[in-house]
């Protein structure tokens, strides 16, 4: 049976995450949140001290990297080459706790920007894949138990 090419169904693709998240306004909003939160988390005053006082430039970089990442404009690429993430934050001590703090303004720059909860839940086991391969410290040493006869 022939059916008239308006009636066949051809796939289509589902949309890439930087179109689900909104496109680049939404990454640019993304990124805007991620570095407020950075700069007024506890947690996140290590790695906020990692970066220049001034952000212009390396939230104009994120933007480019996320952007790509999501699956939008290979612009960061294009500019900048390769990503090579170990190799350019391979001066910067990374460890769990840096690891987390980033995560965590991660996580709270999505929720305050709105990404859809499915979504939310995709990139943050992504980004934690991606943040948890960064670290180039070791974990911190576990403090030992002190045996509670022990203890005065």
């Amino acid at each position: 049976m022939n059916l008239p090419h308006a009636l066949t169904t051809e796939p289509v693709a589902p949309p890439s995450h930087f179109e689900a998240i909104g496109g680049q306004a939404a990454v640019d909003r993304l990124v805007n949140a991620f570095y407020a939160q950075m700069d007024s988390r506890p947690d996140a005053t290590v790695i906020r001290a990692m970066h220049e006082p001034d952000l212009g430039h390396t939230k104009a970089v994120l933007r480019l990297y996320l952007a790509e990442w999501l699956g939008g404009p290979k612009d960061y690429t294009a500019q900048r080459g390769h990503p090579r993430l170990r190799m350019r934050h391979a001066t910067f001590p990374i460890g769990v706790p840096e690891r987390d703090a980033w995560l965590a303004c991660m996580d709270a720059a999505m929720q305050q920007t709105g990404v859809p909860a499915d979504l939310h839940r995709v990139l943050m086991a992504a980004f934690f894949k991606t943040a948890d391969w960064m670290r180039n410290t070791p974990n911190p040493p576990a403090i030992p138990a002190t045996n509670p006869k022990e203890a005065p």
